[in-house]
Order: structure tokens, then C-alpha cells, then sequence
């Protein structure tokens, strides 16, 4: 039985941005297709969606909601709900947008909650990286509010946590901490019980959004990019956070068992990077793959003009920390060099190679080029032991969330298994979960579950295998 939705404005002209103005239950969906035996849990994905759409606010900022896909019994069952944050109440009070620029906030403000969601400990957390994380149950996605982990965690909390495989850890981060739009910024480690076991401060060269990070198996690695951030511009009505090439691109690299003192600042050239596919260590250099833009696209200059036109496209490229060459130098250079050309974002791998030597890795990707690239219109898979891809195109028109990688088993072999996403059909203004063979992208879906309205366009997603608390309905 569905809840009747709740009325709000509606938004003319379709994207497939645009937000949705309900909550609802729905299943089991019609399928095309079967669910392959063993693929039972739940998709949850997260990104914005506005109670009351303000043209005047950043997409970034929309109020959280989450979408959850569970499958069982060869079945899917779908549920979306809007992450309770203290905003999300009081705009359903006062029945009008409340604004939240970038980088600013309420004395009680505990954020948007609509970037990521992630597992630790048993816990299902909705992420952001300017506030605490927002612990959700699973099974009906009600909002339990905000957690520090029993008084460990303080100040922001990255949208990008990586979990060690090998040891259970989630490593985190903050930036603009203590201070908003600084250049402080918190390094902290969780075990595998959910207990903070260590959290630090630190400045970076200067202050920057950095909305993601890497680890290897020796170190932590965190990439400071020139998208500026400035209280002092936020105050004036200026952009919050401005392109400045000139500041170049800044690494710090941390050994994981060592100071804070130890980090050491690498130089590269100017460019910005959202996502990191993976890093990992080899022959004596520290590797970090990442979607690299020349300039962001999203943000402006300094001077409000657009860093970057909006199809600006990021590639897949490696950076090399030659360690043994930049002993007893301060500031040494990174090396860059592309991997693959296909344009695209939102990297993803089989997760149980995070911080190790892989192979695999997946991207939503775009089709054609300069004013003509169609943005999200296909799934990638990059073989990078043999430099090759293959890609399932979707109509040019439609887009293709972030994929998430799902092993066969959990002794399955690197890159066995699924990758499932959501596409909007735009044609239809309507999306489905499309379900692939993960090394077999471009033989098209094996399953596709479809829904009868659109689920908006947003960030990222997780897998939550049978087991995990309230997975399977």
C-alpha cells in the first residue's frame, strides 16, 4: 500500500534533475529480464531533491533524499524518503525554501545529508562533507539523525569514507574545520566495531574543496585542487568557492601509521577532481587514479564568470609519488598521465581492492564531443590490465546514474559479478534499475526493474548484501 504523496509545487519542463514531489512504496516493479540467482540486498542511492525548488540555491544543496531498491525472491521492491535533517523540518513548517549556501550554515544546522550513503559497523550512515553523518534504518529509510560515534567525531565529515578491505577501518576526513571555508582540515580513522580510534587536525596549503580522497596500503592521500574557498568572498555575496588556477594542484601524502608532522605536500599543475577511482602502491611509488577536469565545471571564477562550460568532462588519469626520488625534498612533483579517454564521472571498482593493485574499474560516461557531448548517456568498464573498455549506450537523450559493483560472491574473482544503476528514460520522464553481467557491460542489461516516475538525478549509491540490517523486506 502506498502513502498518498504529499502536495507540493511542481516543476515544469522535466529533467533529469528535477525533483519529485512524493514519497511512495512500490513492487514488486515489472522486470525485463531475470535477477541473476545470488543477487539479493538493497541498492540505495542518494542525491538532492528540493522540498521547495529555489533557483537560487546550488544543486549541491538540496535537501537529501534516498531511493532504495531491494531485492529478494527474484523480486523488486522500491522506496524513496527524504532524509529528516533539521532543515528538511523546518522548511515543511514554514512551507518555503530556507537558503544554505555553500559553506555556511545555522548554529543547528546538521546539513542536507544527500551525497552518499555507506555502511560501517552495521550502522547505514547518509553522508555530506560539511556536517556529522546521519545514521538511516535501512529497512524503511527513517532517519535516526545525526551520529558522532559515541563523541568521537566532530566538524565535517566527507562524503567519501574508504573502508580497508584488509583491516575493517574506515578512514575519513573534513575540510574547512574548524572554520568554515578554511584551509583546516581533520584526518580521523573508525575500526571495525565503530569506535573513532584516531582523529587530528591539520591546514592544507590553502583553503580548497576537497570532496574526495585516497588511501593505499602505506598511506593516506588527500588532494588539494584550486577551487578556493573564501568566508571572506561568502561574506561580501562573492562566490564561496572560486576557481584560482594559479594556486596549482597540492597532494599531501601521509604515511598511515605516522604524524601528522609527515606529510609531505606534493606540486602539480592546476586542474580539479571530484572522485578517485583508487590508489595503490608499487616498485617503490605511491599511485592514485582519478577523473581529472582541466577546470571544474559547476563553479565560477573569482569574478563570477564559469570556470569551465558545462560539459567540461573529466578522464581517467594516474598520478605517480616517485617515493624513493623526493626523499629530502619539502615539495617534490607528481607525475600525470591518462589512462583512458573516454569522458565521463562517478568512478567506481570492486571495493574489496580499495587501497591495493586492481584491475577493474567502472564510470558513467558521455558520447560525442565539445557542445555535442551527450553527458551520462552510457556505462564504461576500463580493463586497465589490458588498456581496453567496452560500453552499453543508453539514447543519447536518457542518463545513467553512478554504477555500483557487486561481487558474485565474496570469494568471486576481481571484477565477477553485477553492476547495477539507474537510468532516467527521458522520453518517458520515468527510470529504471538496469542490472549487468560487470565484465560484460556492452552485451546490455541482464535485468531491468522499471519504475513509473522518474527518480532525480543525484550523487551516489552503496550495495547492502542479505545480512545487513534490514537489506531484504
Amino acid at each position: 500500500m502506498n502513502p498518498a504523496p504529499e502536495s507540493l509545487p511542481s516543476v515544469a519542463k522535466p529533467t533529469a534533475r528535477s525533483p519529485i514531489d512524493f514519497e511512495t512504496d512500490l513492487g514488486p516493479l515489472p522486470l525485463r529480464g531475470e535477477l541473476p540467482d545470488g543477487l539479493v540486498g538493497a541498492l540505495v542511492r542518494n542525491g538532492p531533491n528540493p522540498v521547495f525548488p529555489n533557483p537560487a540555491e546550488h544543486w549541491f544543496v538540496g535537501d537529501g533524499m534516498l531511493h532504495a531498491f531491494y531485492l529478494a525472491d527474484g523480486q523488486v521492491h522500491y522506496r524513496n524518503r527524504w532524509i529528516r535533517t533539521q532543515r528538511y523540518l523546518a522548511e515543511r513548517a514554514a512551507g518555503k525554501p530556507l537558503q544554505n549556501s555553500l559553506g555556511q550554515g545555522g548554529a543547528k544546522d546538521d546539513g542536507v545529508a544527500n551525497t552518499n550513503v555507506v555502511a560501517h559497523a552495521s550502522r547505514l550512515l547518509a553522508l555530506e562533507e560539511a556536517h556529522l553523518p546521519m545514521e538511516i534504518d535501512l529497512a524503511t529509510l527513517g532517519t535516526r539523525g545525526p551520529t558522532d560515534l559515541q563523541g568521537g567525531l566532530s566538524g565535517p565529515f566527507t562524503a567519501h569514507p574508504k573502508t580497508d578491505p584488509q583491516t575493517g577501518q574506515m578512514l575519513f576526513f573534513g575540510y574547512g574545520t574548524p572554520a568554515p571555508l578554511s584551509a583546516g582540515m581533520r584526518f580521523g580513522v573508525i575500526d571495525a566495531d565503530g569506535r573513532v580510534e584516531r582523529l587530528e587536525q591539520f591546514e592544507a596549503p590553502y583553503a580548497s574543496m576537497v570532496h574526495d580522497f585516497a588511501i593505499s596500503a602505506r598511506h593516506v592521500i588527500f588532494p588539494v585542487s584550486p577551487l578556493t574557498g573564501s568566508m571572506e568572498r561568502a561574506r561580501t555575496g562573492r562566490p564561496p568557492f572560486a576557481w584560482e588556477p594559479e594556486y596549482g594542484t597540492r597532494v599531501g601524502l601521509l604515511p598511515r601509521g605516522g604524524r601528522i608532522e609527515d606529510m609531505v605536500w606534493w606540486r602539480g599543475p592546476a586542474c580539479y577532481v571530484f572522485h578517485v577511482m583508487n590508489a595503490f602502491e608499487a616498485d617503490g611509488c605511491v599511485h592514485v587514479d582519478v577523473m581529472q577536469f582541466a577546470a571544474p565545471p559547476l563553479f565560477p571564477r573569482i569574478d563570477g564568470t564559469p570556470a569551465a562550460n558545462d560539459k567540461e568532462a573529466a578522464r581517467l588519469v594516474r598520478w605517480t609519488f616517485d617515493l624513493a626520488a623526493a626523499e629530502g625534498n619539502p615539495s617534490p612533483e607528481f607525475s600525470q598521465r591518462l589512462l583512458d579517454p573516454t569522458p565521463g564521472e562517478f568512478p567506481r571498482i570492486d571495493e574489496r581492492y580499495t587501497g591495493r593493485p586492481y584491475r577493474h574499474g567502472w564510470i558513467a560516461s558521455h558520447v560525442g564531443e565539445g557542445t555535442e557531448m551527450h553527458l551520462y548517456c552510457a556505462l564504461t568498464h576500463i580493463d586497465l590490465a589490458t588498456a581496453t573498455r567496452e560500453s552499453w549506450f543508453f539514447d543519447p537523450q536518457d542518463r545513467v546514474s553512478e554504477a555500483v559493483f557487486v561481487p558474485r560472491s565474496a570469494d568471486a574473482p576481481e571484477g565477477e559479478g553485477w553492476l547495477l544503476a539507474v537510468a532516467w528514460r527521458a522520453a518517458e520522464d520515468r527510470s529504471d534499475l538496469v542490472v549487468f553481467d560487470a565484465q560484460h557491460v556492452a552485451r546490455g542489461p541482464v535485468c531491468v526493474a522499471e519504475l513509473p516516475h522518474r527518480v532525480p538525478g543525484g550523487f551516489h549509491g552503496g550495495w547492502f548484501p542479505a545480512g545487513f540490517p534490514g537489506a531484504t523486506r
